[in-house]
C-alpha cells in the first residue's frame, strides 16, 4: 500500500461526485399578504432542508419586492395609477379576503405578533440570509414600469418566463401560488 490511511480515504471522498441539491421553484403571482406568507414560509423551510429555492416574482406578486421609499413608478400615467393603487412593500400588502379597509391585515399582523410568527418581511429577510434565490419578472417590470432601482437590494437579476420555467422543469417541486 501506498499512502497513509489518511490519504486513502482522501482520495476515496474526491472520487465521490457531489449529488445535485434538490431543487424548489416557487412562482409568486399575488400580492396579498395571505399569499405572501406562505411564498416565504415553504421558499425558507424548503432552504432549511438544504434544497435550492427560486422565487419568481410575477404580476402582483412583484410588488412584494418593491423598496418602501420607491414612490410613485412608471413612464406613463396607466403604469403611474397602478403604482397608486397597488403601492407594493411587504407592508401594504392586503388580504384576498376579508381586507376590511386594512383592518384585515392588521388583525393577521396582530395575531402574528401574538403567537410568534415571523412577519413577511422577517421572512423575505430569512430567505435571503438562506440563499433563496428571488427572481423578479422583467416582462412584469417593463409591464407596471418599474425599474431595479425601484426593488429591494439582495435580488437575482430579473428572469423571464422561460427561465423559470427551465428551473421548474429541473425541480422536484414547483409551486404557483
Amino acid at each position: 500500500m501506498t499512502g497513509s490511511a489518511a490519504e486513502v480515504f482522501e482520495d476515496t471522498r474526491a472520487e465521490q461526485p457531489v449529488p445535485e441539491k434538490e431543487k424548489m421553484v416557487l412562482i409568486a403571482a399575488s400580492g396579498d399578504l395571505d399569499k405572501a406568507w406562505p411564498v416565504f414560509i415553504l421558499a425558507t423551510t424548503g432552504a432549511a432542508y438544504g434544497m435550492e429555492v427560486t422565487v419568481f416574482f410575477t404580476f402582483w406578486g412583484l410588488g412584494i419586492l418593491k423598496r418602501p421609499d420607491a414612490g410613485i413608478t412608471g413612464d406613463d400615467w396607466r403604469q403611474k395609477m397602478l403604482s397608486v393603487f397597488n403601492r407594493g412593500t411587504t407592508e401594504h400588502l392586503h388580504l384576498s379576503k376579508l381586507n376590511f379597509a386594512g383592518m384585515g391585515p392588521k388583525m393577521m399582523k396582530d395575531l402574528a405578533d401574538k403567537h410568534k410568527v415571523a412577519s413577511v418581511q422577517e421572512l423575505l429577510e430569512v430567505a435571503q440570509d438562506m440563499g433563496v434565490k428571488l427572481w423578479p419578472c422583467q416582462m412584469t417590470m417593463d409591464l407596471m414600469g418599474l425599474s431595479r432601482e425601484d426593488l429591494i437590494d439582495g435580488l437575482d437579476e430579473p428572469a423571464g418566463a422561460g427561465s423559470a420555467i427551465s428551473l421548474m422543469k429541473q425541480a422536484e417541486i414547483s409551486l404557483f401560488i
